[in-house]
């Protein structure tokens, strides 16, 4: 950025503001929006932007019913030059004005099996237009008002059904941009059928959303009522009361890095206005006051709180990026100074509002950890896996002077006795690169029940009563996408002292929903509980695949897609009941400490070695995770008996310190 400024003062070489205000009066410089009264909950322009085949553009991407048509937009939708698109606030890569489903028609026509791919493409329709007619079934439909928990239920229906959307594209020829548009896809059939919530544009605070709440898509803040806008930074809407016709007023902005922001102070935003930037039709222009700059000098003026969302690069996917609510803030002061481009910008000077915890200061923590893990406060160790892991993991303790959990060896994986037999004999696949979704000869899909389990960026689609992996004898390569669990995690995690539950587990990543976690590592005891046996009764690392567990929705809705309810069913189907042990030996799963309301959850996984089927519990995240916050999950309730056949609910009670508002006060 040129020109930073720190101060509380005007820089001396801008521009007066006056030279603007003078150019038109400034009702004649608002844009022509439909009522508020009358039309649908969001207030903008459509975004230049091609849509993807297999879905109608919604509004805001359309105009209302009995609003003026749209104008014809330019095919390069971020470098447009129509009037109503030109101020927008665009923070994506272009598509370097080429129409990506063209070329993926070019390319279809192009190829010697067209008519195996036509066919796998009329069937993936269907089901997209079988995913079109799903019915809600609960009642967060057009909530004005939401909370936390239809936030979280909103965000977590959405996240399901763009996994199942992008499972079914993922069937289809591989291409890079399919993942990008099942996040439409999905949100187009969540609003249409009404599934959100906080709908009514406003002021302030969002009910349900709070600081640090990450999201992965755009469509994810529409749904939830952060911020209305599909591409452009700038959220507003009418001031009532106002003594000015048409009045606007700013409400939400996103800072992407997509203009000259400088967003390095946690408590103070330097915001760039909207419009004025160069395409391959037109140069590089000043911007006007117009739309939501002007929006944004009228909420200086009105003292109004302004949300801020900040993007950051998704280290996992680095041509994406991860939303962080960072709370509220007050426009301060602005002015106008020379852009890189030698064009006037606006610049705007945003100040927290007191009283709040940031989100952002915890991700620049983060970023000085990542270059220098030595400058983390409370460090013991820069990895207590001692290389075991591809990834490593810290050991921090900021709360008292203990030195570290008592002695461990560090394992991987789970470890079978010689003389434990789980199923019989398994025979894995025959593909000789990779295994492919929609490969309904692969012997593996078929173990599956035909879908593959995991979408192209190996985040869970569904859970499954039992998820089968190539094995050791599959002569697929070693990162075929059917071995997430065998690959090891991505994540940086630390083990950190917890106040009052010991030790625990988190991560310094912002992690998505359906992400693999690890698995539950240590020994498998033969032992089973109630016969007896010190290692079960009196290990507190412990993991029993047989305990009572509290059931939860987190599969899209089954009708969604036309599918009998045995195809994605959520009961887990072990054959034999599994304990494994992580006392002597274990991985970071034994550092996850119980909760009632959980982010993570285990999921049952086979894959075979030398010819004998194994299981496996893989834990995946449940929601979208922001970073430093605790990975939990359930212990579930021990079938204990009292010889009679009765349940002794009092034996290994131990008190519950999740702090959930559902918590059920204790756990086993």
């Amino acid at each position: 950025m040129e020109g930073g400024v720190a101060g509380n003062t005007v820089p001396p070489n801008s521009f007066d503001k006056s030279q603007v205000y003078d150019v038109k009066p400034l009702r004649s410089l608002l844009p022509v929006f439909p009522g508020a009264t009358n039309g649908p909950p969001f207030g903008t322009a459509p975004p230049n932007s091609p849509f993807p085949s297999g879905f109608s553009p919604f509004f805001p991407f359309s105009p209302p019913q009995g609003s003026p048509s749209t104008p014809v937009l330019n095919q390069n939708h971020f470098n447009s030059t129509a009037v109503p698109i030109r101020s927008f606030r665009a923070d994506l890569p272009t598509s370097n004005g080429k129409n990506v489903h063209s070329s993926r028609k070019r390319k279809l026509a192009g190829s010697s099996s067209v008519k195996k791919k036509v066919k796998r493409s009329n069937e993936s329709e269907l089901a997209l237009a079988a995913l079109a007619n799903f019915k809600p079934g609960i009642s967060v439909v057009e909530k004005d008002d939401g909370n936390r928990e239809l936030v979280e239920t909103v965000l977590m229906r959405f996240d399901a059904l763009r996994r199942k959307v992008s499972q079914i594209e993922d069937s289809k020829e591989p291409h890079s941009e399919v993942f990008k548009h099942a996040n439409l896809k999905a949100g187009n059939i969540m609003l249409t059928k009404g599934v959100r919530t906080n709908g009514k544009k406003r002021i302030g605070v969002v009910p349900g959303v709070e600081i640090g709440d990450i999201f992965f898509f755009r469509m994810e803040l529409i749904l939830v009522g952060v911020h209305s806008q599909s591409m452009a930074g700038i959220d507003f809407m009418p001031m009532k009361g106002s003594d000015i016709e048409g009045e606007r007023v700013a409400v939400s902005i996103v800072s992407a890095g997509g203009y000259e922001d400088d967003a390095e102070d946690p408590d103070v935003l330097v915001y760039t206005g909207q419009g004025g930037n160069a395409n391959a039709d037109k140069e590089a222009s000043d911007q006007k006051l117009v739309r939501g700059n002007l929006a944004l000098e009228r909420s200086l003026h009105r003292a109004n709180e302004v949300r801020v969302i900040r993007g950051f690069k998704d280290i996992f996917h680095p041509t994406s990026k991860v939303y962080v609510y960072d709370g509220l803030f007050k426009v301060q002061e602005s002015w106008i100074e020379k852009g890189k481009t030698g064009c006037n910008i606006f610049k705007y000077k945003l100040v927290r509002t007191p009283g709040q915890t940031g989100a952002f200061s915890t991700w620049k923590s983060i970023k000085k950890w990542r270059a220098d893990p030595s400058s983390r406060d409370g460090l013991i160790l820069p990895d207590l896996t001692s290389g075991a892991e591809s990834t490593p993991v810290s050991l921090v303790n900021e709360v008292d002077d203990e030195k570290g959990p008592a002695y461990f060896t560090y394992v991987s994986t789970v470890k079978y006795p010689k003389s434990f037999k789980l199923v019989q004999p398994s025979v894995g696949c025959n593909c000789s690169d990779a295994c492919h979704p929609g490969n309904s000869n692969c012997p593996c899909n078929q173990k599956n029940g035909g879908d593959f389990p995991y979408i192209a960026n190996g985040n869970l689609v569904c859970r499954k009563p039992m998820i089968y992996e190539c094995g050791s004898s599959c002569p697929c390569f070693r990162n075929c996408k059917n071995r997430v669990s065998q690959t090891g995690f991505k994540v940086r995690y630390e083990v950190f002292k917890t106040r009052g539950k010991g030790w625990g587990l988190r991560s310094w990543d912002p992690i998505r929903a359906g992400t693999f976690l690890c698995e539950y590592a240590g020994e498998v005891l033969e032992k089973v509980e109630g016969q007896g046996g010190e290692d079960v009764e009196n290990n507190d690392y412990v993991f029993h695949t047989n305990r009572v567990y509290e059931s939860f929705k987190w599969n899209h809705e089954t009708e969604s897609a036309g599918e009998a309810s045995s195809n994605t069913g959520e009961a887990f189907d072990i054959p034999t009941p599994l304990i494994i042990s992580s006392k002597n030996s274990g991985n970071v799963a034994r550092f996850m400490n119980h909760s009632c309301s959980p982010n993570v959850f285990w999921q049952p996984i086979m894959y075979e070695q030398n010819n004998e089927a194994f299981l496996h519990i893989a834990f995946f995240t449940k929601k979208h995770i922001p970073p430093m916050t605790e990975l939990t999950y359930d212990y579930g309730t021990p079938l204990h008996t009292d010889g009679m056949g009765s349940y002794n609910a009092d034996h290994g009670k131990k008190k519950c310190l999740c702090g959930s508002p559902k918590c059920r006060g204790y756990f086993y």
